[in-house]
C-alpha cells in the first residue's frame, strides 16, 4: 500500500517543518503547505491529499473554517492540531466536521493514529453517502415506474404485470433505463412526476 498524501497547514513555518519532519519520519508524503486556511483549501482542492494537517489559530480563514469547507465538498478528512483545548473550540470542529483533533505538545506516536482513523472515517462516511445516494436514486425510480405503470393500466386497459413488462420490454428495446422509459411515459401523458 501507498503512504498516505497529506497536506499542512499551519501560520508558523517553524511548526511546518516540525511536522513535516514528523509525518516523513513516520512514512507520509506530505504534498503540500499551505500558511493559512483559505490556501490549505485552495491547496486541497487542487492536489486531493489524502488528509490535511491544520492548525486551527490561521490567518484568512481559521483551520475549523477551513475543515468544515473540505467536508461539506467531502474532499478530504482533516485532523486539526492546536494549542486550544476549550469547549467552544472542540464543539466548532465536531460541527465542522472534524476527523480528529489533537492538543500541543503532542509526539509523533499519537499523530498516525488519528491520521488513521481520520482516513478510516472518511472512508466509511464516503461508502455511507454512496449506498444513500443509490437508495435515493432506486427509490425515484420506483416511484416513477409505479406512476408509468398507473398510466399503462388506464390507457392500455392492462393489468399491473403486463404494465410492467411494457416498460421493461420498452427499456431493452430502446436500451434507455427503467427510469427512462417511465419518465418518457409520464412526459407523454402530461403528468407532473
Amino acid at each position: 500500500m501507498s503512504s498516505l498524501r497529506v497536506l499542512i497547514a499551519d501560520d508558523d513555518p517553524i511548526i511546518r517543518l516540525d511536522v513535516r519532519q514528523m509525518l516523513e519520519k513516520l512514512g507520509y508524503d506530505v504534498v503540500g503547505e499551505a500558511e493559512n486556511g483559505q490556501a490549505a483549501v485552495d491547496l486541497a482542492r487542487e492536489l486531493v491529499p489524502d488528509v490535511c494537517v491544520l492548525d486551527v489559530k490561521m490567518p484568512v480563514k481559521d483551520g475549523i473554517d477551513a475543515a468544515r469547507e473540505l467536508a461539506d465538498e467531502a474532499i478530504v478528512p482533516t485532523v486539526l492540531l492546536t494549542a486550544y483545548s476549550d469547549q467552544e473550540l472542540i464543539g466548532r470542529a465536531q460541527e465542522a466536521g472534524v476527523y480528529g483533533y489533537l492538543v500541543k505538545p503532542f509526539k509523533p506516536s499519537d499523530l498516525a493514529p488519528a491520521i488513521a482513523v481520520a482516513r478510516s472515517r472518511f472512508e466509511a462516511n464516503r461508502r455511507l453517502t454512496g449506498e444513500i445516494e443509490n437508495l435515493q436514486e432506486r427509490m425515484e425510480t420506483r416511484k416513477l415506474v409505479e406512476k408509468a405503470k398507473g398510466i399503462l393500466m388506464t390507457d392500455a386497459g392492462v393489468d399491473e404485470n403486463e404494465a410492467y413488462r411494457r416498460i421493461q420490454q420498452q427499456s431493452m428495446n430502446t436500451r434507455k433505463t427503467m427510469k427512462e422509459v417511465a419518465e418518457a411515459i409520464i412526459l407523454a401523458k402530461g403528468v407532473s412526476n
